[in-house]
């Protein structure tokens, strides 16, 4: 995907807040750990990265719930695979 600098980190930010949110309402962490783990599950890649952006093709509460409960949490917790209501009004 083609993206200006904006673009991307537009993209970030919304991606971290969901990341922490999911890390603090499903995961039970603090607000500072929660941030803590979106930054690693999300870091800064520059411009010039061929990857850049590839963990933007699954939603940030994917990526969360796995973390939490792994990656057959589709089977094990289907009542997780689609995103809360409160996760979808963060926007």
């Amino acid at each position: 995907m083609t993206w200006s600098e904006e673009e991307y980190l537009d993209c970030l930010r919304s991606e971290r807040r969901g990341y922490a949110w999911v890390m603090r309402h499903h995961g039970g962490l603090t607000q500072e750990e929660a941030e803590e783990a979106a930054l690693e599950c999300y870091p800064y890649e520059p411009a010039g990265d061929p990857l850049r952006g590839l963990v933007f093709h699954d939603e940030a509460w994917h990526w969360a719930i796995r973390a939490i409960h792994g990656a057959a949490y589709v089977v094990d917790r289907p009542d997780l695979v689609d995103p809360s209501p409160a996760y979808r009004a963060l926007g």
